[in-house]
C-alpha cells in the first residue's frame, strides 16, 4: 500500500492513492514512455542540400579526356568541395505513438517507484507568504540529496514557484507538463496536493 506522504514544508500528511502510488514497476512500458517523450521534444530541423539543392553548375569540370586527369562530371556531387551531401539529414519528426493505457501505466509506475523509495514528499504553497529561496532550500536540505523535480499547480501557487526555481538542481513544471522522463529522471519528487489531484487524474486506470 502506498504511504502517506510527509511535507517538507507545511505539516501533515496526504493519503496517496493506492491504484496510482502501488503500480509495480514495469521496464519495458517506462522505456517506451520515456523514449516516446524524449523524441517529441526533437525538433527535427536539421537540413543539408543535395546535390540537386546546390546553387552549382551543373556543366562538365572538364574534357572527358587529354588532361591527364581522372575524368570528372557535375562539380555538385558529394565526393567535391561544395558540392552536395549524400545522405545528409532533412527535417523530419521523431514521435511515434503509445497507446494511451500504457502512457498511463508507465505514469503510474514512476510515481510508485518514488513512493517506494520514499524519495516523494509533499509541500503546502500556503507556507510561503512571499517568494523565499532560502525557505525552499531549507525544506529541500532535509530530504535527501540529488536532482529534484518541483510539480506545482498552474493557479494560485506562484509564491512557491519563484522560491523553487532558482535552486540550482531543482526542475520545477506544472502538473500538466510533468511526463515520465521528468519524474523518472529525478533522484527527489517534490508535489503540492493540488499537483498530486492532477497526476493522480492522469494516471488512473
Amino acid at each position: 500500500m502506498a504511504a502517506n506522504a510527509p511535507f517538507i514544508a507545511g505539516s501533515g500528511a496526504v493519503a496517496l492513492d493506492d491504484a496510482v502510488f502501488s503500480e509495480s514497476f514495469h521496464m519495458p512500458v517506462v522505456h517506451e514512455a520515456v523514449r516516446a517523450e524524449l523524441n517529441a521534444r526533437r525538433r527535427g530541423t536539421s537540413s543539408t542540400r543535395t546535390r540537386g539543392e546546390v546553387a552549382m553548375s551543373g556543366a562538365k569540370a572538364f574534357r572527358q579526356k587529354g588532361t591527364g586527369r581522372a575524368r570528372a562530371g557535375a562539380l555538385s556531387t558529394p565526393q567535391r568541395v561544395g558540392g552536395g551531401v549524400a545522405f545528409g539529414p532533412k527535417p523530419r519528426h521523431y514521435t511515434f505513438k503509445v497507446n494511451r493505457k500504457a502512457r498511463r501505466r508507465a505514469l503510474r509506475s514512476a510515481l510508485s517507484l518514488h513512493s517506494e523509495r520514499g524519495t516523494l514528499a509533499l509541500v503546502d504553497p500556503a507556507a510561503f507568504d512571499s517568494p523565499s529561496t532560502k525557505q525552499a532550500a531549507e525544506a529541500l536540505s532535509a530530504f535527501g540529496e540529488g536532482a529534484a523535480l518541483a510539480v506545482f499547480a498552474r493557479e494560485g501557487e506562484e509564491n512557491a514557484v519563484k522560491s523553487f526555481r532558482n535552486l540550482a538542481g531543482v526542475s520545477v513544471l506544472p502538473a500538466d507538463q510533468a511526463g515520465v522522463a521528468d519524474i523518472v529522471g529525478a533522484a527527489r519528487l517534490v508535489l503540492t496536493p493540488s499537483a498530486v489531484e492532477q497526476l493522480t487524474r492522469r494516471a488512473a486506470k
